[in-house]
């Protein structure tokens, strides 16, 4: 591409530097305005600047990119509603055999989500689960926080919807879901494996520290604590009748147990029931004193006796009601634990369901779209709490990034840089891979690994499709899995990254602060020998 005018390049040079410094250092103290809005600052200056035209703008954003996004995230959130991620944290904490199996179990686990449900949803919900459960062990939390951020970066190198830069290298390659899997599969095992194994010898002596002797309560305390992230227990309504805070753990007791109320009229449990009906037992007498009182009063020995009985029929009276209200109650109780368990099961059909139409090779965009409304409608109830935690922000984001990227462009630099790079990036010899993947990696360290993909992506697929069509295919995969590698590297190479980090310094009596160096000490070999592993295995 020939290069623009020197004035666009300049004022187009401008605006991607201030796009790419509130990208990378979002709380700049000259401008501590976000990543979000300093993407749209950097598209809305290349539009006044005339680097691009108002229609290029806009036709520069990818719907389809921004609706598998939006897509995916929705599902994320229901998913979260049905306690998947729960179910992922209890499997961290089950039968753990100490502090290497932990962190093996994180890895994987961290991976598997990070492949299915994207790496930054899996970081958000996971760090706090990581850092409750090294206090449990009396583990220092680093080791376990970083193989949870390394691991959902190379976990989600395997699947388009692992991470963003994926989901623009799947639309714009038209690389099938299956295609795709299977391709970076191999790598992403065997770099998985080999992350996990730096770690264990980077931190055998730390992770051999033996965990305290801790009574049982404690254990189960912590345990139950772990569980319980981000999650509301379930509670049960009030009974209208006096003092209905016993009736419910009345009833919350039984439901624990796993026994319905079903045959509360036998006469031994009418009369254990009756027997905690104490709380009934003053009612009751000051009924019975004023009818005594007003025996007293009229002299009349008949009416009192008759009194007397009646007052029995209205104790009977009673506690039958209130063992009736209890009968209803159990029953609804049990209708509605079946009700969530259907909910739940519908849910994990349909995103197997999701999953599936993406490997058959049906448009992903709409699948994720397709997904996401019909658990809105299973759900059938306002969806707007739940649509109210996709990130928006992100979305928009990408809009603007999409538009400064295309600005950039225009200015014939990227084409330029890479000219001079070609005739050495060959990926049909050893070389050639090795100098682009070295590319990739040190651009998406510097400028982010979805610009980089934005700016690469076409070039790179156009160098290797002179070559062979089946090269071309393995340049789109190269460039997934280097630029989503490379995010190890250090702190700031990915926002899943950031993302750990802030967690584990925001969690309420947990905080810790992951240093910039803690993290490159192990981020460098990590990356540079997965990296590598990669480069071998795709095909």
């Amino acid at each position: 591409m020939v290069m623009a005018s020197s004035v666009k390049v300049v004022l187009g040079s401008i605006a991607f530097a201030a796009f790419w410094v509130l990208a990378v250092f979002p709380a700049v103290p000259v401008m501590p305005i976000g990543r979000t809005a300093g993407s749209l600052l950097g598209a809305m200056l290349m539009v006044i600047f005339r680097v691009i035209t108002p229609d290029e703008a806009y036709a520069a954003i990818d719907l389809p990119i921004l609706g598998l996004l939006f897509g995916t995230m929705v599902v994320s959130v229901y998913l979260e509603k049905a306690d998947m991620f729960q179910y992922l944290g209890k499997l961290l904490s089950w039968k753990s055999r100490g502090a290497r199996d932990l962190l093996c179990r994180i890895c994987i686990i961290s991976a598997i989500s990070s492949a299915l449900f994207t790496n930054d949803t899996s970081c958000v919900v996971l760090t706090e689960f990581v850092l409750k459960i090294a206090r449990q062990h009396n583990l220092p939390p680093h080791p376990f926080l970083l193989a949870l951020a390394s691991s959902a970066n190379i976990g989600s190198a395997a699947t388009p919807i692992g991470n963003p830069q994926n989901l623009i290298i799947a639309v714009q390659s038209k690389i099938s879901f299956g295609r795709f899997l299977f391709g970076l599969l191999p790598a992403m095992l065997v770099g998985l494996f080999v992350n996990a194994l730096i770690l264990l010898c980077m931190y055998w002596k730390l992770l051999s520290i033996q965990k305290d002797e801790e009574d049982a309560t404690s254990e189960v305390v912590a345990e139950q604590d772990v569980n319980s992230h981000r999650f509301s227990p379930a509670t049960m309504s009030h009974l209208s009748s006096l003092n209905s805070q016993e009736w419910n753990s009345r009833l919350e007791s039984m439901n624990t147990q796993g026994s319905p109320i079903m045959n509360v009229n036998t006469p031994a449990q009418t009369e254990t029931l009756r027997s905690r009906l104490a709380l009934n037992e003053g009612e009751i007498h000051r009924v019975l004193s004023g009818t005594l009182d007003s025996a007293r009063n009229s002299n009349v020995s008949k009416e009192a006796i008759t009194d007397s009985s009646s007052q029995k029929k209205n104790e009977n009276a009673l506690s039958q009601r209130v063992l009736s209200m209890t009968y209803s109650q159990g029953k609804e109780t049990l209708a509605a634990r079946w009700k969530r368990m259907l909910w739940k099961s519908c849910v994990y059909l349909i995103t197997i369901g999701m999953l599936v139409s993406l490997l058959i090779g049906l448009n992903m965009s709409w699948t994720a779209i397709t997904a996401a409304l019909a658990l809105v409608v299973l759900d059938f109830r306002d969806a707007r709490p739940c649509l109210e935690k996709v990130s928006y922000s992100l979305l928009i984001f990408f809009c603007g990034m999409f538009i400064t990227v295309e600005g950039f462009n225009k200015t014939g630099i990227p084409s330029s840089l890479w000219d001079l790079m070609e005739p050495y990036s060959k990926i049909d010899h050893a070389s050639g891979t090795a100098v682009l993947a070295a590319v990739i990696l040190v651009l998406s360290n510097v400028a982010s690994n979805v610009p980089t993909v934005l700016l690469l992506g076409g070039r790179v697929a156009a160098s290797a499709a002179a070559i062979s069509a089946a090269e071309e295919k393995k340049s789109w995969l190269i460039l997934a899995w280097v630029s989503t590698v490379a995010g190890n590297l250090s702190l700031l190479g990915s926002a899943a990254n950031l993302i750990v980090c802030e967690q584990a310094h925001r969690t309420p009596h947990l905080g810790y602060t992951l240093s910039f160096w803690t993290h490159l000490v192990f981020g460098f070999p990590s990356t540079v020998i997965v990296t590598a592993i990669g480069l071998i295995l795709i095909r």
